[in-house]
């Protein structure tokens, strides 16, 4: 799905994209993100800037404090929002 389809189709579940605060969650999320059946192991996660190009935000309205960009692998991209890729969601029990 896009970024947008995605970030619906988590809150159709009660939940949003996932949105990462440190490096313990990143690695988990990684961690789910390695062990899927999907051969592509790149997965939306809920940051945006959509609103104002680098000005970043989570769609579940945490602050946006921990980041890991990088130009290799294993770390985040701002991507095209419009390409399809699985995504991760989070939902608070």
């Amino acid at each position: 799905m896009t970024w947008a389809k995605a970030e619906k189709n988590c809150q159709s579940m009660g939940g949003n994209l996932a949105s990462i605060h440190n490096i313990l969650e990143y690695h988990e999320i990684q961690r789910l993100v390695m062990s899927s059946s999907y051969e592509y192991k790149e997965a939306w996660i809920g940051g945006s800037d959509a609103q104002e190009e680098n000005t970043w935000f989570w769609s579940d309205g945490k602050p946006f404090h921990y980041s890991n960009w990088c130009s290799g692998e294993k770390c985040w991209d701002d991507f095209y929002c419009n390409a399809n890729k699985p995504s991760i969601c989070v939902k608070t029990v």
